[in-house]
């Protein structure tokens, strides 16, 4: 079983910031397969199914946790805890201020680049070794900092081209887990 997370904020207020693109991106993966993520549990919004892709059949559990983003690491940990999940079939989605609007980046492991759920994740689960899709967010103009950056709201012309970038990143996550990391890089890393 493969645990897909998306990283984001609880609550109306930050329904619609850039720090909430993982909670986006499983909603549009969930939306793509008929899943619903309406269980509570964990700490989170989770559903557990069968992902399905041609003749292929991957068994999923979609989460989407509730702690806000600086404490992600305890609702994955628990989530991947109860399912015997290992930290290799965990995949993160997250933003990404160092990478520009849309454009996606896929790897095995490495630091938290100043993401705090990526550290708190790190911290929580002891190690790095779990897989990231980013998402770019761009970096902020100059008169703001990253920290209300990345909580603001997509501008009109992001918010338009959002649905093609989510599109893409929901077929980077099947690659993922139908076909591996290794393809899935080849294909989405630019």
């Amino acid at each position: 079983m493969k645990l897909l997370a998306g990283l984001g904020n609880p609550g109306k207020k930050y329904e619609g910031s850039r720090h909430n693109i993982g909670f986006r991106l499983i909603d549009r993966l969930a939306e793509r397969h008929g899943a619903k993520l309406g269980k509570r549990k964990f700490r989170s919004h989770l559903w557990q199914g069968l992902l399905r892709r041609d003749d292929i059949e991957a068994a999923i559990l979609l989460l989407k946790p509730q702690t806000y983003m600086n404490l992600s690491g305890s609702a994955l940990r628990e989530a991947a805890d109860y399912y015997g999940i290992r930290p290799e079939d965990v995949v993160v989605v997250h933003d990404d201020l160092d990478l520009p609007f849309g454009k996606l980046r896929i790897r095995a492991r490495g630091s938290d680049s100043g993401q705090r759920g990526v550290r708190s994740i790190i911290e929580v689960m002891g190690g790095d070794s779990f897989l990231r899709l980013r998402i770019g967010i761009g970096r902020p103009p100059v008169r703001i900092a990253p920290e209300d950056f990345v909580l603001q709201p997509f501008l009109r012309e992001e918010e338009e081209r959002l649905p093609e970038i989510l599109d893409r990143a929901v077929e980077a996550l099947e690659t993922i887990v139908f076909e591996g990391i290794v393809p899935a890089m080849n294909r989405f890393n630019p």
